[in-house]
């Protein structure tokens, strides 16, 4: 599979590079830092203002540096960085930056599984079980003794679907925003999806690595890597140059430094080194590399109804069924930090939004024309990059910063800032 992963990639890159991947896209890239397409959406009146924001928050100390973008159906309509790639060595920040974008995978991951089941190779209502015999029977704990690391179980209600996965209402949780998930993997030493579910599939919303089974099915399904499927299915026909699970040693100059914010200031944090070639196991919740740019093709594609130019990734009603509520009158319920230093309680909108195939769904702004209207889909990444997509208004923002602990207050007033700019721009018209 390596060897697979490896040869695909080289001749992804080939075809990139010779222009294959942008011959039928038709999509309207920015060329400076407030270029504006040849989109519906015009933010040119207040372009500078936008700009503005992103320089205010590095000079303020919210962010290191930057990167944002604003999106339409056709193609980039804003885009401009601020600050620094790396603050050490004094390298300034550019649009074509590579960040991790981290949980941000999982709405590609998300989109794979959509490109199966309309493929007919699977159905949401499957049973994960079907694919991965490791979740027949799953059990839901009822008892933990965190002294002694001992719990109890029963067996779940129902089987865990393809859907559970999709929206997590899986029953599993992650270690750093969960509690019990945390002590449960110091004693047992299991992988978070090996250890009893929370609660039983379809009951409760709950962060949680779903898609990181979601990425093992895609691979078990299509006999593919997860990183060649994601290439060949999306990121060769959107001219994704620069997402991956690894990064060319050429490109690698262009990866942000990570950081933690620590008593109001910001230190470097350590990082595995940088894959140049993709290597196994990719976890279908994390893990990518991409550019605001790149990410922008994959908001403006879904945008449209799942096509891009002529290039067409899933059908209009797939895109429609990732949108919906998919979770009833289970609510988005917000997720504690059981690790400070990775994170603050999230998400923005928790007690009342719902959750698609894959998305965050506004339910309702609290700051009306001011901010994403309802309906709009978002996720973010722990290291604070943020996105979203406004169906109402036609457009999708991208807002890419690399530090931690997510959700933290600086990047939140960076977030509602940048956002607020954009949508003061919509307001005012061309």
């Amino acid at each position: 599979m390596h060897m697979r992963t490896s040869l695909y990639t080289l001749l992804a890159l080939s075809l990139s590079f010779a222009g294959l991947g942008s011959q039928n896209l038709a999509y309207a890239a920015c060329q400076s830092s407030t270029a504006q397409s040849s989109g519906s959406q015009s933010l040119a009146p207040t372009s500078k203002a936008i700009s503005n924001v992103l320089v205010s928050a590095v000079e303020r100390g919210d962010t290191p540096g930057l990167v944002a973008l604003v999106v339409d159906r056709k193609g980039c309509v804003f885009e401009d960085s601020a600050g620094k790639l790396d603050m050490a060595h004094d390298a300034p920040l550019s649009s074509n930056a590579i960040f991790r974008i981290a949980s941000m995978t999982k709405p590609v991951t998300s989109v794979a599984i959509m490109i199966l089941v309309e493929e007919g190779k699977l159905s949401l209502d499957d049973p994960v079980s079907k694919y991965l015999p490791a979740f027949d029977r799953p059990q839901v704990l009822t008892h933990f003794n965190e002294v002694d690391g001992t719990y109890e179980t029963r067996p779940a209600k129902r089987s865990m679907t393809i859907r559970h996965l999709l929206t997590h209402t899986s029953g599993m949780g992650y270690a750093f925003s969960n509690p019990t998930v945390a002590a449960l993997i110091k004693l047992t030493h299991k992988a978070e999806w090996e250890l009893p579910l929370l609660h039983d599939p379809g009951e409760t919303w709950m962060y949680s690595p779903s898609p990181a089974v979601l990425g093992l099915i895609v691979e078990k399904i299509s006999g593919m890597s997860l990183e060649e499927f994601l290439q060949r299915h999306i990121f060769v026909p959107l001219n994704m140059q620069d997402t991956s699970f690894a990064v060319r040693l050429d490109k690698q100059s262009r990866v942000i430094t990570v950081y933690e914010h620590v008593d109001g200031k910001f230190q470097d944090l350590p990082q595995p080194p940088i894959p140049a070639v993709p290597t196994p196991p990719f976890r279908g919740d994390g893990g990518l590399y991409s550019t605001a740019d790149d990410y922008g093709k994959f908001l403006s594609m879904l945008l449209s109804g799942g096509q891009l130019g002529h290039v067409r990734i899933l059908s209009a009603r797939s895109v429609r069924v990732m949108g919906e509520n998919q979770i009833g009158a289970i609510v988005v319920s917000q997720q504690p930090a059981a690790d400070p230093v990775r994170t603050r309680p999230f998400p923005l909108g928790a007690g009342r939004d719902k959750f698609g195939l894959g998305f965050q769904i506004t339910e309702a702004s609290s700051e009306g024309s001011k901010s994403r209207s309802q309906g709009s889909l978002s996720w973010a990444g722990i290291y604070n990059t943020e996105f979203w997509i406004d169906p109402q208004r036609g457009i999708g923002g991208v807002l890419l910063m690399q530090f931690l602990p997510f959700y933290d207050e600086a990047a939140i007033r960076t977030l509602k800032d940048f956002e607020n700019a954009v949508y003061e721009g919509l307001n005012r018209g061309p």
